[in-house]
């Protein structure tokens, strides 16, 4: 579709027709976590404390090094709205060679992680399914760097169908994966929790050789390598520099964002594993209800970027607004739903009575964090599309981790003046609490920028 098609289009179903394939892709893609959650309850409370733990440790070191990958949607977007086809192609190489870069570090993290286990302090056995879980995710996390590259580029390239219908083909093997490594086959051995990590190992390494196969055989992509110079397909330094400049600070925010809800689980961890399993089962929830804003923030990214690229700052403006109200509406309506059908979404997770309890109690404050969450994430996306990224990562940093975690913290195990230590539910609080505080300064953010565009000197803000 043409710039000029493109903007006659209402912002809002220009919004909702790249949403809703990309929500497509994030719900296949996030249900892989959930069958992990579900089949690893199945087994038994340590099991599925370890799963959690491991995924949350898993997220927690692999989730800064997707942010910096991030960097390749506004710039791609740019060059897409500005006809600069060549350009894409450039740089989709260089986003790749910054993927295996980034591996390395976090293959490391992943491999010695004992660092990590000690922190969160769990028992013995629990500690043990973590362990065998960083090792086997270890081997996937190149796959899943790579395959972030062309989820990024679908995305910014209005081609949001692509990463569904890959994501789509995933999540397909998922179970019958599970259930090789999980119960063992043959000459497979039976690894248990652990078993979740190969399945999505294998997974990652699909999922990332079918996003190059795409890149480099649809024909839709054809004009994106004419024209490229040859030698970009080597590491240059210069465009390596132009993504870590707008990706280090997105890869904080990412960091900021899902580590003061992942690192949740790691102090959980101490209050024991039926307490860490309803934690997880409600966090699972949370992020199922995520995928809706994620995938508008996604779409309004990737739309505000080629308006940008067009030079076009109101159709950049309306879509942002339009983008902010899609999430408001939407958070408040899937927050309502999820508490009025919260039992039997729990009783669909677990039989175990005690875990069911945990969840119940946290459930309540999970729909609420939905609201906010709606709103920060959309807006945090649209920044990208401005390739505004710094302020967000102040922003995360003093509300997420200063209000969220250092507060949920104290809430947790000390509590406050007269109100005793709150445990789970003192996390689930300041959660709460430093999540709204960074909706209302990023939404705020957000209008302000966009109406900046508009009356600034165009030449100077949006030059190429």
């Amino acid at each position: 579709m043409s710039e000029a098609t493109e903007s006659r289009v209402p912002a809002s179903g220009a919004i909702l027709g790249q949403a809703w394939p990309m929500l497509v892709a994030q719900l296949a893609f996030i249900l892989n976590f959930t069958i992990d959650t579900a089949m690893a309850g199945r087994l038994s409370p340590v099991q599925l404390a370890g799963v959690a733990l491991g995924t949350n440790l898993y997220v927690s070191i692999a989730i800064a090094m997707i942010g910096v990958l991030s960097a390749l949607g506004p710039i791609a977007g740019h060059h897409f709205g500005a006809g600069r086809a060549d350009h894409v192609g450039r740089d989709v190489h260089q986003a790749i060679w910054l993927a295996a870069f980034l591996s390395l570090p976090g293959c490391a993290a992943l491999v010695w992680h004992d660092p990590w286990i000690r922190m969160a302090g769990p028992g013995a056995d629990v500690a043990h399914v973590t362990s065998a879980y960083l090792a086997a995710a270890a081997f996937g996390l190149p796959g899943a760097l790579g395959t972030r590259v062309f989820v990024t580029l679908n995305s910014a390239l209005s081609r949001p169908q692509f990463t569904m219908a890959i994501n789509l083909t995933a999540l397909l093997l998922k179970i019958p994966l599970n259930a090789l490594f999980i119960w063992g086959a043959g000459p497979v051995p039976a690894l248990g929790g652990a078993g979740c990590a190969v399945a999505t190992a294998c997974q990652s390494w699909l999922t990332f050789a079918l996003g190059l196969a795409v890149w480099r055989w649809h024909p839709y992509f054809k004009p994106f390598h004419h024209g490229a110079e040859r030698r970009s397909a080597l590491p240059q330094w210069q465009l390596q520099k132009d993504l870590l400049r707008i990706g280090v600070p997105a890869g904080l925010s990412t960091l900021f964002e899902v580590t003061s809800f992942t690192l949740m689980a790691v102090l959980i961890a101490r209050l024991g594993p039926a307490t860490l399993s309803g934690h997880q089962i409600v966090g699972n929830i949370a992020a199922i209800l995520f995928m809706v804003p994620l995938s508008t923030g996604f779409a309004a990214s990737a739309l505000v970027a080629q308006a940008l690229g067009a030079r076009n700052p109101r159709r950049a403006r309306a879509l942002s607004v339009h983008a902010l109200r899609l999430a408001g509406a939407g958070g408040l309506t899937l927050a309502l739903l999820t508490w009025l059908a919260r039992e039997p979404i729990i009783a669909a997770y677990t039989t175990d009575p005690q875990v069911a309890a945990a969840a119940r109690r946290l459930i309540g404050l999970a729909a609420a964090f939905h609201t906010f969450d709606a709103l920060q994430g959309v807006s945090v996306f649209v920044l990208r599309g401005y390739k505004v990224t710094l302020a967000p990562m102040l922003i995360y940093g003093v509300s997420l981790w200063g209000i969220g975690l250092g507060g949920g913290y104290w809430l947790a195990y000390r509590g406050l003046f007269s109100v005793p230590a709150l445990g789970a539910v003192g996390l689930w609080t300041a959660a709460l609490a430093g999540l709204s505080v960074a909706a209302v300064c990023l939404v705020s953010l957000t209008l302000y920028v966009s109406r900046r565009h508009i009356d600034a000197d165009p030449p100077r803000l949006l030059a190429p």
